[in-house]
Order: C-alpha cells, then sequence, then structure tokens
C-alpha cells in the first residue's frame, strides 16, 4: 500500500537530518552521496533528487583535458543550479600536473564546493589505458595526482573514489585510502567491488568495515548495494563507516533521498508512492530536461533512458514499456501516461533492489604489463598519455 501522507510531487525544502557529513570544510546536511552516473546525474537529475532530501549530488563525471579545454559540453555538465549547495564536481584525470591545473580552474572560476576524483571506473575504455580503477595499482602516480588536486583546491575539500582493486588478488584500497589521506584528501568513498566485478555478485561491505578501520583522521563513505534506506542504516551499522554513496539505487526513484534523510533521523517513515506520484515526477523530470537541453524534443529524448526506472515493478503492461523508449514530444509522453491508474499503489518488492546492467565478472582490461610492477615504465607512461581520450566525461 502507499504511504498515507506521501510527500507532494513538488515537496518543500528538506529540513536537515541530524546526521551531517563533514568533509574538510564543507558541512553536508545529511551523510549521503548520489553517485557520479554519465547520462544520468545532469543537472536536472540532482536539481529533482535534491528537492527530496538533503545530502551531496555529485555532477557527472568530467575529464581534467576536457575542462581545461574550455568546450560547450563540457561547461554545461559542470554548470551547477543556483539552488544547488554545496555543489559537487567529479574529476577523472591521470596526469598530476593536468588535473592539478583542472581542480585550480575550478576553484578560480568557483564552479563547485568539492571536488571528486575518479579513481572507481571499471570500463574498458578507461582502465586498458590505465585509469579510473587501474590507476591505483601504479601507487606513487595515484599519490602525486591526489596532492596535486588537494594543492590547487584552494581550500575545497577533495575526496577519492575508490574500487577494491582490479581483482582479488590486486586489491589496492587500503594502500591508496591511506595514501589519499596523507596528500590531504577530506574523504574516501569506497565501491566494495573489484575493477573485474563491474556491478556483479555482492559488494563486499567487510572491505569498507577494513577501511575504516585504517583510515582514522577523514571520512570513509561506503558505496555498493544501497538500494533501500534500509541498506543503508545496515551499511552503517556493519562497517561503522560515516556515511553511503547511492548510485544505482537513485536511478528512477529520486525520492529515494527522502527515505535516506529519514533514516538518518533515525526515523522509519518512507516514501512508497502509487502511480500518480511516480507520474507526477517523470513530468517534473521532463520539464527540467527540456529547459536544460533548450528543447522539447531533446529533453524527452534524454527521459527515454529514465522510464523504465521509473516504473519497474507498476502494472504499466508491455506496450507502455515499448513505446516508452519512442517517445518524441511531451504530447507524447502525455498520451503515453493518459492511460494508467494514478491510484494503482506502490508494487513493493517488485519495484525495489538492484537497477541498470550487473552483468558477470569480466576480465581484466589493462595496458600490456600492467600489473608487473607498481611503478610507472616508460610502457605505462605511453599507455597513460591516451587515457583520457574517448572517455564520457566532457
Amino acid at each position: 500500500m502507499p504511504a498515507a501522507n506521501p510527500p507532494a510531487a513538488n515537496p518543500p525544502a528538506a529540513k536537515p537530518p541530524t546526521g551531517q557529513l563533514r568533509l574538510g570544510s564543507l558541512v553536508a546536511p545529511a551523510p549521503v552521496v548520489l553517485a557520479p552516473m554519465a547520462g544520468v546525474t545532469n543537472l536536472p537529475f540532482r536539481l529533482l533528487a535534491r528537492s527530496f532530501g538533503p545530502g551531496l549530488f555529485i555532477s557527472e563525471m568530467v575529464t581534467s583535458r576536457a575542462l581545461l579545454a574550455g568546450g560547450e559540453r563540457t561547461a554545461r555538465m559542470v554548470r551547477q543550479g543556483p539552488t544547488e549547495h554545496p555543489r559537487s564536481v567529479q574529476l577523472y584525470g591521470v596526469d598530476p600536473a593536468v588535473l592539478g591545473a583542472a581542480v585550480r580552474l575550478i576553484a578560480e572560476r568557483d564552479l563547485a564546493d568539492h571536488i571528486d576524483l575518479n579513481f572507481g571506473c571499471p570500463a574498458p575504455k578507461v582502465t586498458r589505458q590505465g585509469g579510473g580503477a587501474a590507476l591505483p595499482w601504479k601507487l606513487e602516480l595515484f599519490r602525486r595526482i591526489v596532492g596535486a588536486a588537494v594543492e590547487a583546491s584552494g581550500g575545497r575539500p577533495v575526496t577519492v573514489k575508490l574500487r577494491a582493486g582490479i581483482d582479488a588478488a590486486h586489491l589496492t584500497f587500503l594502500e591508496a585510502g591511506l595514501a589519499a589521506q596523507a596528500e590531504g584528501a577530506a574523504g574516501i568513498a569506497l565501491h566494495a567491488r573489484t575493477m573485474v566485478q563491474h556491478y556483479s555478485g555482492k559488494a563486499d561491505w567487510g572491505l569498507i568495515a577494513q577501511l575504516k578501520a585504517e583510515v582514522k583522521s577523514i571520512p570513509v563513505l561506503g558505496n555498493g548495494d544501497v538500494f533501500e534506506a534500509d541498506d543503508a542504516v545496515r551499511l552503517l551499522d556493519e562497517t561503522g563507516c560515516d556515511g553511503v554513496v547511492v548510485g544505482r539505487g537513485a536511478l528512477g526513484r529520486p525520492w529515494l533521498f527522502a527515505d535516506l534523510a529519514a533514516a538518518a533521523r533515525g526515523s522509519a517513515v518512507r516514501v512508497r508512492p502509487a502511480l500518480g506520484f511516480v507520474m507526477d515526477t517523470v513530468r517534473r523530470h521532463a520539464a527540467l530536461l527540456v529547459d536544460y537541453r533548450g528543447s522539447p524534443e531533446a529533453g524527452v529524448r534524454e527521459l527515454r533512458g529514465h522510464m523504465s526506472w521509473y516504473f519497474r515493478g507498476y502494472p504499466v503492461g508491455p506496450a507502455f514499456r515499448a513505446q516508452a523508449h519512442r517517445i518524441a514530444s511531451l504530447g507524447d509522453l502525455e498520451a503515453l501516461l493518459a492511460p494508467l491508474d494514478p491510484a494503482s499503489p506502490y508494487p513493493a518488492g517488485a519495484a525495489e533492489g538492484q537497477r541498470g546492467r550487473a552483468g558477470g565478472i569480466k576480465r581484466a582490461v589493462l595496458p600490456d604489463g600492467w600489473l608487473d610492477s607498481r611503478t610507472l615504465d616508460g610502457a605505462s607512461q605511453a599507455a597513460l598519455r591516451t587515457a583520457e581520450q574517448g572517455v564520457a566525461g566532457g
């Protein structure tokens, strides 16, 4: 059954819960973070999620070289709304000097209050050049990148996003976490899977507990398999970590941040939306996307990718699901929604759990000889020269 008093489609500004997250000089009003997700955590989705509950809402990943090049697409990706605070941007880079220059640009132009560094991406097009989750294996390079970012940040907190390692035989999270702490990072988020796991299997929360036991002076955030607020509560209880990072659990469910805020306050209240609430949220998302993209057609095209997530578990039928991926205008959207029953109740378990692809264990896609040494040799340096080319992120 739906909640007796679900939040309105346009809820008032959420009151900060008692649980907070301190990252250097920045205090986030809740110990919850929206993970950067390509094609998802742009300005419209961040605004929508933020309207339901407080936290940190991080931009899509932007490459450091693209930011310095100053292209229009990159500028749009890092643009923050006037009501966004704190403002968080994620950077990806493999060269300490270049990434440091990108962080300095963010500081000088006041583009963000917080910078997150991506060392967790498992995508083969990133790791085959030594970037993302592959990079912490080269520990000294990792250390130099984090140090360069902190030095250039102008006092803004710099956090680090990690994976457990490349595979079970090549774990890097403890050494990288301690190195990040030593270089002045303000916090560390650990996705408790290895690079080769991608999103398969279960996240090993025990690794988060290990990192928290070793990294004592800065917050450690846990990431992996947080699909419901009660998952977040269990993660905090089982690991002792300082906050949670939510990625796939928020797909098609921006109201999850209301649940997370309630959990941070110790409240058991949860949003269990009837179908009409979901429909209103989709309309709000569409309006934000149209404004962001500059045309109804472009906004609705982007909304297509969210539709299966929004209506997961609801009795909308296969014809609806097929047509949802073909809508081309706001009129199409309204025609699609019109036959639905707004009173259809929350379908509980059918609407919960994992969203997005999981797949299985992948092979490690790395530069030749990458695992032969923890230090950079000539071949490794050559691979890194092209590591930011062709990477989504600006």
